[in-house]
């Protein structure tokens, strides 16, 4: 008889999204009337700029001529995007990154979450709370922590806490660790981190021989001048961290899916026999070995985001998802619910009275609208909710108006 992995027992019953899909759909087969409108999924809502259609469309068009037709594609990503990512979001900024250095792939969900195999089971994680839930439970079907406890927390794991103490900035880990998931802009909370904070763990990492795994899918929602868009723009931090973008949040890719990881030549990781290996290595091994490459077709759309018109045209979709954040945080100021975020990540982090389970269900049926509850970000994200700004313009304002009416 074949054997499971049990460490996948020792996760939740489901997924926190799943959770929340089955609670609205019970709710709707109970009140088949109600117009129920999501904040809650971060998924956009704006389609994909037209220029990226129009290269998507070219590069079909190639695909179906047999002199342009094109099979397997390099894992690592083609060179046309990986140099125009390297161009655009690194070397314009001063930042030395190079083409080589980038591994296109599906998305940096799949980035965040595959990364933990080039490392030791035995690592020593430590991550922030609340925080996006695949770095944790990625970590817990590979056996890297022990089970999960009555206060929520699995054993074996650093839980950084973020909370109003700390304005969100999560504080530096009491022992020594190996890998340290950082997300900035931070999903759900909404906040970044300052340069300040950031220049802190980059120190940190270097003192302690760690290893950053730096999220930074909504660095392209920046808007505050001390809050760095790429980890690579503090010193040192190409010898300690890895970067993980994402064209989904920014170009509207959830649906066509690209992202990618910047792994630098020079950082290290090290082997039981005290051997420095490179960790871009083991990640091209593990790539070349697992997958495919995205599809041509994708990355040709992807690359027109950097086009002139392509800038223009993401910007006024980013525009449109922050003035909806906007109108949330404006909203919200009526009900006397505290907010945080949505300045620089179209993500709003709403305080609440009671436990973020039964706000979202007092929210669902009082006001027909759905978001996330925070315990599903980690036990610090309890008393908390978040609010997502890429809903349709009219839909945010009923929400709105709707919690203002029903909540006030």
């Amino acid at each position: 008889m074949a054997k499971i992995n049990e460490n996948y027992l020792k996760l939740p019953g489901s997924y926190l999204f799943s959770e929340i899909a089955k609670r609205v759909a019970a709710y709707k087969e109970e009140n088949p009337e109600a117009e129920v409108i999501s904040l809650g999924i971060g998924d956009v809502t704006r389609p994909l700029p037209k220029v990226c259609v129009e290269a998507m469309t070219q590069a079909a068009d190639e695909m179906g001529n047999v002199k342009t037709f094109r099979g397997y594609g390099p894992e690592q990503g083609y060179d046309f995007l990986r140099e125009v990512i390297a161009e655009h979001n690194y070397k314009a900024k001063g930042i030395d990154i190079k083409a080589e250095e980038i591994f296109v792939s599906d998305g940096s969900k799949s980035d965040c979450g595959n990364i933990q195999e080039i490392f030791s089971k035995d690592s020593k994680v430590a991550l922030p709370d609340p925080v996006y839930p695949v770095y944790l439970d990625t970590n817990v079907m590979a056996g890297r922590t022990g089970a999960l406890m009555g206060d929520g927390y699995f054993e074996g794991v650093e839980y950084l806490s973020a909370t109003e103490k700390n304005n969100f900035s999560p504080d530096l880990p009491s022992e020594k660790m190996d890998l340290i998931y950082l997300c900035s802009p931070n999903n759900p909370t909404g906040t970044a981190l300052s340069r300040a904070a950031l220049t802190k763990w980059v120190e940190y990492a270097r003192e302690n021989d760690a290893v950053i795994l730096f999220d930074a899918a909504y660095a392209a929602y920046i808007t505050s001048d001390d809050v760095p868009r790429s980890v690579y723009e503090i010193p040192g931090a190409k010898d300690v961290a890895i970067e993980f973008r994402s064209f989904s949040k920014t170009a509207g890719f959830t649906g066509t899916r690209c992202g990618y990881a910047v792994i630098p030549k020079n950082l290290m990781g090290t082997a039981s026999d005290g051997t420095k290996v490179s960790l871009a290595k083991l990640w091209n091994r593990r790539q070349t070995t697992k997958f495919n490459g995205t599809a041509y077709i994708v990355q040709r759309a992807a690359a027109a985001v950097y086009t002139e018109e392509g800038q223009k045209q993401v910007k006024e979709n980013i525009d449109y998802y922050m003035e909806n954040a906007r109108i949330i945080r404006e909203g919200l100021k009526k009900t006397g619910l505290k907010a945080y975020g949505g300045v620089d990540a179209p993500y709003i982090w709403v305080k609440t009275a009671e436990p973020s389970w039964e706000f979202f269900d007092k929210l669902l049926t009082k006001a027909q609208v759905v978001g996330t509850p925070g315990a599903g970000f980690g036990p610090c994200g309890e008393n908390y909710f978040r609010l997502t700004a890429f809903g349709d313009r009219q839909k945010t304002i009923e929400a709105i108006r709707r919690i203002v009416y029903k909540l006030h």
